[in-house]
């Protein structure tokens, strides 16, 4: 059997890619040098005490205009510093505005994961779809598979491939779409995920910097993560069937390695759900309606306690402690699919299906440690105010306005991306610097937070540093064996790029058009 799927790498490559080839290797080699991200923030830990040193030894200074008081630098090579960076490590890592956060979202995440939700709800989006159908569904698939965070990657990359194999078409398409969709689309969902948790208690340290009262919460960006995610499933299924679809068609075929996946494979448990399943997603279904009219009926009385003060719904405890919402949401739809399907068969199995989500979280909170840390002494010493006044200062005196500092944002966002694909690390490391300093230009922190969300995701599938670029590759080397790093990028690339230059543009329209973010939360 032989099947058009990707193209063995040629003889001779043609001059374009050849430099492309070049860079990406060049890229490669740089970003293996980088120590793991718990250390690189360790290492920047100790510059940052160099430059505190130094800052504070020339007396570096610069005038709050929110305060109207004059802010040093403290230098955390002295006494006071040392004493603040042992006394205060508990307290750093306790108060971390995302360690709450996340740990209560996923205990509720990790019982849909565990008891089988949540890969039923993937496999099912993309069974029984037309064929012309197919692209668009797998790719919206994965915008709402982010929910599940990096488990999306686990299952619908293989899904995808065996979806197009099983109408007919390239499964090494299906994988690309898949994959380029959670990936390069990463930040952009139609559901609240645990990375809106994430983003937003960076989000509100860095703020702190500036204002110490002033919270960003999960849903600060909502209504652009909804529209973006449609926008980008269209274009994802418009570049793939007018450019990539038709690059694969032209490629030499080669024969399909003799252990490939059938299309009804096992991998994900194959697309055809079974009975119990099909059940259990009706009652999880039947379960999460139930729940949110609860919670709506709860919040009609205007007296409700679920309302903010003056019966505020943007200021109610279910919008501010949307964590516990989600929590508990994802933990009743869980348990009624496991309930239906055997997976949760005794009160026993939710805590222990807890206990292993959280036990995955581990490298996460090791991370954790190390930025809560480096924000600390960050904030600390000043630095990230003083350069944010001064920043700031430079750039109305240049005359430089919101939308032209975006464009800096989103460059400087983009190339860091290549080295550091973790979104929470890279926002960690920049967030101390663009919040503060646009806060000072009037641009509110969530708007901030906007633009990195479109920075932070396009090009993570156009990175080898990616783990799951590898693992990518390795779902499309058993469908083609000759595929290697140049032939996933040949055909991630396009995308990405694509993708890059719509969701920069939907970002300006929503700015020019000045469309709420959120809830309660005006884009300017």
């Amino acid at each position: 059997m032989t099947t058009a799927t990707s193209p063995p790498p040629p003889d001779v490559p043609s001059k374009q890619l050849s430099r492309l080839l070049a860079v990406l290797g060049r890229i490669e080699r740089l970003g293996n040098k980088l120590p793991h991200p718990f250390w690189l923030f360790g290492v920047l830990s100790v510059v940052l005490a160099l430059v505190s040193w130094l800052l504070s030894a020339t007396g570096a200074s610069a005038l709050n205009p929110a305060t109207g008081k004059t802010m040093g630098v403290r230098s955390l090579v002295s006494g006071e510093g040392l004493r603040m960076m042992i006394s205060d490590a508990v307290t750093n890592y306790a108060t971390f505005p995302p360690l709450g956060t996340i740990l209560v979202v996923m205990l509720g995440v990790a019982v849909a994961d565990r008891s089988g939700l949540l890969p039923a709800m993937l496999r099912a989006a993309v069974a029984r779809v037309p064929a012309r159908w197919l692209t668009f569904t797998l790719a919206f698939t994965a915008m709402v598979a982010h929910v599940a965070s990096d488990a999306a990657y686990v299952v619908l990359v293989p899904l995808g491939a065996m979806a197009f194999r099983a109408v007919g078409r390239s499964p090494m398409l299906g994988a690309v779409v898949a994959f380029v969709s959670v990936s390069a689309g990463y930040d952009a969902s139609p559901l609240v995920t645990p990375t809106d948790a994430v983003l937003a208690g960076l989000t509100t340290a860095a703020a702190h910097t500036v204002d110490p009262s002033y919270v960003v919460n999960p849903l600060s960006n909502y209504f652009f993560s909804v529209a973006s995610s449609v926008v980008l499933a269209i274009v994802v299924t418009v570049v793939t069937e007018k450019v990539i679809a038709r690059r694969v068609a032209a490629m030499p075929e080669e024969p399909e390695p003799d252990d490939a996946p059938e299309a009804a494979g096992t991998e994900a448990g194959g697309l055809t759900l079974r009975p119990e399943e099909r059940s259990g997603l009706r009652n999880a279904g039947v379960a999460l309606l139930a729940y949110a009219a609860l919670v709506v009926v709860a919040m009609a009385p205007p007296s409700s306690p679920l309302r903010g003060e003056g019966g505020s719904i943007v200021e109610s405890p279910v919008l501010t402690g949307i964590a516990v919402v989600l929590a508990v949401a994802f933990l009743i739809v869980g348990a009624v699919y496991g309930r239906t399907v055997g997976t949760v068969r005794t009160g026993r199995d939710i805590p222990d299906q807890m206990a292993q989500g959280l036990r995955e979280m581990a490298p996460i909170l090791v991370l954790f440690f190390a930025i809560s840390q480096f924000l600390a002494y960050f904030k600390w010493t000043g630095v990230g105010e003083v350069l944010a006044i001064r920043g700031a200062g430079l750039l109305k005196s240049a005359g430089i306005t919101g939308p032209v500092a975006f464009l800096g944002v989103l460059l400087v966002c983009t190339v860091i991306n290549l080295l550091v694909t973790s979104g929470s690390a890279q926002w960690a490391l920049v967030s101390p610097v663009f919040v503060p300093m646009f806060m000072l230009l009037d641009i509110p922190p969530e708007v901030t937070q906007a633009v990195y969300r479109i920075a932070d995701s396009c090009t993570n599938a156009a990175t080898p540093m990616s783990a799951y670029f590898v693992m990518t590759l390795g779902v499309v080397q058993r469908y083609r064996r000759s595929a290697g790093i140049g032939t996933l990028l040949s055909l991630t690339l396009p995308l990405c790029l694509v993708m890059l230059a719509a969701w920069t543009l939907l970002f300006y329209a929503w700015w020019a058009l000045g469309i709420p973010l959120g809830p309660g939360v005006p884009v300017r």
